[in-house]
């Protein structure tokens, strides 16, 4: 899987770079079969922006975004809001076995 991690307006410091790398890939073992991440930062009027974008098999794309007092805490924001789109997502595992039926 590709993560890409870029910023707008600063530099990402190498801590959060790898704190949003291991984010991500929690969060790519709830998808099916991950193919691409995308996670920018930006900093509006002494606010911490990120915005994630994963993409996964068949062109679905989970897309959430996040402001915060510091991008560790919009980061963890975003990752909490694509996670709940992967679970409504996900089939139901009591529906899945009655297919056959």
């Amino acid at each position: 899987m590709d993560i890409i991690i870029t910023a707008r307006h600063g530099e990402v410091p190498e801590a959060l770079r790898l704190r949003a790398e291991q984010v991500v890939t929690r969060l790519a073992r709830f998808a099916h079969r991950p193919t691409a991440a995308n996670i920018t930062f930006d900093t509006e009027h002494q606010r911490a922006l990120a915005e994630l974008r994963l993409t996964a098999a068949r062109g679905v794309l989970y897309v959430a975004s996040s402001e915060a007092a510091d991008h560790r805490t919009a980061l963890d924001r975003v990752a909490s809001k694509v996670r709940r789109q992967l679970d409504k997502a996900a089939p139901s595992p009591r529906r899945a076995g009655r297919a056959g039926r």
